[in-house]
């Protein structure tokens, strides 16, 4: 994609042009539920002790540009993704090699090990798992290069986030776009968004439907007298993104006829039973508001208890043990969230492994989409306390085009460039493992956008997009797929100066795209 695209993009506008697109924005988000809850840094608490205000959520004014041919090697590649991940998370041996070397050093690694290895001894009940997962990648064009070529960011198993709302930002700008028909007037003219709308977007139904086809994989009742049937999403206390999960649960009560139910990571031993005198283990959700209707759970969601703070105390690590070990269908199980372990990622992108482990695990995927999934792997080193890695990581000129990852989601905890060695030096060497080292993308020269934030305050910055394809995958231990699909993406955007890129942390604005 040539630079001179970006020129003059995106079109200027008058005080008055400003004024009229931002109060459109604000009044489609809220009219469509592109919404979260105010953080508290916007709106105290004493002025919402209920919780009931919403704003929208952070947004970008227009479209911004994104290389087709990226676009399109993401999105080809994604069920071959999807399929590679649910091997890894069945290969328990494979696995527990990689996580055994990553426990002494990541007391949340370790911990969630333990509840798989708590559940194994007493022997898994629920043949079948589920992942709703999104890869996210970066366009990389090193200065000196005239294409761009695609590079994975990280490979997402758990609270894959924003499929709803990203379907709803793609719904904003085809408006802007395209409003009032024949004469559209929110934006002024220009090359890049004439007759370019943003691409389908079909993130919503992909994500329910995967959940669906869990819930009807589940079967009939397991209880002694079969009870109705639900999905229950896990979710954190005071969950600000609400209303991104509220668009699947409505999708699946609405389209599939599910009930859906949510449930604080908090509440779980509460609200949940498993019956102690039943084989089977059904998971049973007693509704606090309905307690003489109880239902039994097909399919768990997890929107919690991806990272440590999740787990503040040993109640919520029992309360995950008693979700695995329920028959419900778990989105994502513990071994399909530890697959998501950045050293995972390391060791399929190493070189030098000597076995190829995406040939291991996609015998029957063709050799041209192997080559393009090994095309997006970013170099990638372990923290051996000799070996390449630690030469970069400590000597400061090549820190400076690196980036120190652990095993965590949710953003905000990567260390940048010069500020790497010492905080290595900052501890001890033993742990220097949990972490992984990874070589910077470099994106294309930035484009300028224009953010809309949550507490209304317009930002135009130069802007990095990072881009997000989700898919949906359902299998059995004994390694059949049962569903695999591929659909809808995400667009997240921030000034070029912000490394992190979490929407939720408060470093990105959503977005969508126009291809170039």
């Amino acid at each position: 994609m040539d630079d001179s695209v970006y020129a003059n993009y995106p079109p200027p506008l008058t005080p008055e042009q400003q004024e009229y697109l931002v109060s459109t924005v604000k009044t489609w988000a809220l009219h469509h539920g592109l919404c979260v809850r105010p953080a508290p840094t916007f709106i105290d608490k004493e002025k919402d002790p209920q919780g009931v205000l919403a704003t929208n959520a952070p947004v970008t004014l227009f479209p911004s540009p994104f290389p087709k041919s990226a676009f399109e090697h993401a999105v080809a590649i994604q069920k071959a993704y999807n399929e590679l991940y649910a091997r890894i998370a069945r290969d328990e041996a494979w696995l527990g090699k990689i996580i055994e070397d990553l426990i002494d050093a990541d007391d949340f690694v370790a911990n969630l090990w333990k509840v798989h290895l708590a559940v194994k001894s007493e022997g898994y009940v629920q043949p079948l798992s589920l992942g709703l997962f999104r890869s996210d990648y970066i366009p990389h064009r090193p200065p000196g290069s005239a294409e761009s070529s695609l590079r994975q960011v990280e490979f997402n198993t758990i609270s894959s986030s924003f499929g709803g709302l990203s379907a709803l930002v793609a719904a904003l700008h085809t408006d802007l776009l395209s409003l009032p028909p024949g004469n559209p007037i929110a934006y002024p003219p220009h090359p890049i968004l004439k007759g370019n709308n943003p691409p389908e977007n079909t993130a919503v139904p992909t994500l329910a439907n995967g959940l669906a086809d869990a819930h009807k994989a589940y079967g009939p009742s397991k209880f002694d007298s079969p009870l109705p049937l639900c999905i229950l999403f896990i979710v954190q206390a005071g969950e600000r993104n609400l209303f991104d999960q509220l668009e699947l649960s409505t999708r699946l009560a609405t389209f599939h006829k599910i009930p859906v139910f949510r449930l604080a990571t908090a509440d779980i031993q509460n609200h949940t039973s498993i019956p102690p005198s039943n084989p089977s283990r059904p998971l049973i959700y007693t509704p606090p508001h309905s307690p003489s209707t109880p239902f039994e759970v097909t399919t768990i969601y997890l929107r919690g208890f991806y990272g440590p703070g999740d787990y503040p105390n040993p109640a919520t690590w029992a309360a995950r043990t008693h979700l695995e070990r329920s028959a419900a269908i778990k989105c994502p199980s513990v071994l399909s969230q530890l697959s998501g372990c950045k050293k995972v990622q390391q060791v399929l992108a190493d070189p030098n492994a000597d076995t190829d482990h995406l040939a291991h695990f996609l015998p029957n995927t063709d050799a041209q989409t192997i080559a393009k999934i090994r095309a997006t792997f970013a170099p990638q080193y372990d923290l051996s306390t000799s070996g390449r890695g630690c030469e970069l990581a400590l000597n400061p000129s090549t820190a400076a085009n690196h980036v120190l990852k652990p095993q965590r989601e949710g953003g905000g905890n990567n260390i940048y460039r010069d500020a790497i060695p010492g905080f290595l030096r900052s501890m001890p060497e033993k742990d220097w493992k949990g972490w992984i080292l990874m070589e910077l993308i470099q994106p294309p020269e930035a484009a300028r956008n224009m953010m809309l934030r949550s507490d209304g305050e317009v930002l135009s910055r130069h802007v990095i997009s990072e881009l997000g394809v989700f898919g949906t995958v359902l299998w059995r231990d004994d390694g059949e797929i049962v569903h695999n699909k591929q659909g809808g993406w995400l667009l997240r955007t921030k000034g070029k100066e912000s490394d992190e890129g979490g929407v939720a942390a408060g470093f990105s604005s959503l977005d969508s795209i126009v291809l170039l």
